[in-house]
């Protein structure tokens, strides 16, 4: 059969007994080959899913108590006749949020195994080079993900208290579950995404297209992008949420500065 290099993977692996000879090393992987590997790679990847979800929905009550919370501290400045409790109003939510909510925890704490068949799959078709900035660029995202996921689950709550307090004591205040998780999981999602910013800067210092004079002369103009973006991409209509996501993007973007001047000297 014809061997075809595909462009994320490269030379087949070696034997763990002995030294490889030069041919074992540059020896191009086949198209079966390519896909065996892929198919390994994606095995590993549901077997960690499932044990992950599977351990996610026994403990469920305890990972839904820790995502209530953030409401819990806004019904504290409520009149909710329900005190800190929280309604459903679909007959199968009951067993839905609890399988979804598992779903989504299984695939948060499997990340790991997934970020590395990943690695293992399009590693041997990069260069030395790339590999020492892909293995950065790799860890920093998960880091700056994690970093902007809690920091919209410990700063929600202040908006949420808005949210709940703006009319008055003449409504009553009874949040759905299942509508505050969809919207809990769409602010960490977007603060997860957007902290991703001081990574694509230093990455792309890295590589030689951005320079710390480039960013301090953008720099009037990056934060003006900066805070309307927040504006428009944070959901809901209250004040704190953008801002607190408007003043850690700032704090990024000098950080960024600070790191491609005197780490990368660029």
């Amino acid at each position: 059969m014809a061997t075809h290099r595909l462009p994320w993977a490269g030379r087949a692996r070696t034997p763990s007994v002995g030294s490889p000879t030069p041919a074992a090393e540059d020896r191009e992987l086949t198209l079966v080959e390519h896909l065996e590997e892929l198919r390994r790679a994606l095995i590993i990847v549901l077997i960690a899913w499932g044990l992950t979800t599977t351990l996610a929905f026994i403990f469920n009550h305890d990972v839904i108590a820790i995502l209530e919370r953030p409401l819990h501290l806004a019904l504290l400045h409520t009149k909710s006749p329900f005190e800190q409790d929280v309604v459903v109003t679909s007959p199968i939510a009951g067993l839905s949020i609890p399988f979804e909510v598992s779903g989504v925890a299984g695939l948060i704490m499997a990340l790991p195994v997934v970020v590395w068949q990943v690695w293992s799959f399009i590693a041997p078709g990069l260069r030395r080079t790339e590999r020492r900035l892909a293995f950065p660029f790799v860890a920093g995202t998960l880091f700056f993900f994690a970093l902007g996921g809690l920091f919209a689950y410990f700063v929600l709550p202040i908006g949420l208290t808005f949210l709940a307090t703006f009319l008055g004591s003449n409504a009553i205040y009874l949040p759905d579950l299942g509508a505050y998780l969809s919207f809990l999981a769409l602010v960490v999602l977007i603060f997860g995404v957007t902290f991703e910013m001081p990574v694509v800067l230093c990455l792309l210092g890295a590589i030689g297209i951005l320079s710390s004079q480039q960013l301090r002369r953008w720099r009037k103009v990056s934060i003006f992008v900066i805070v309307l973006a927040a504006l428009v991409v944070t959901p809901g209509a209250d004040p704190f949420t953008p801002t607190f996501l408007s003043v850690a993007l700032i704090i990024f973007y000098e950080g960024s500065i600070l790191f491609i001047r005197h780490v990368l000297h660029r």
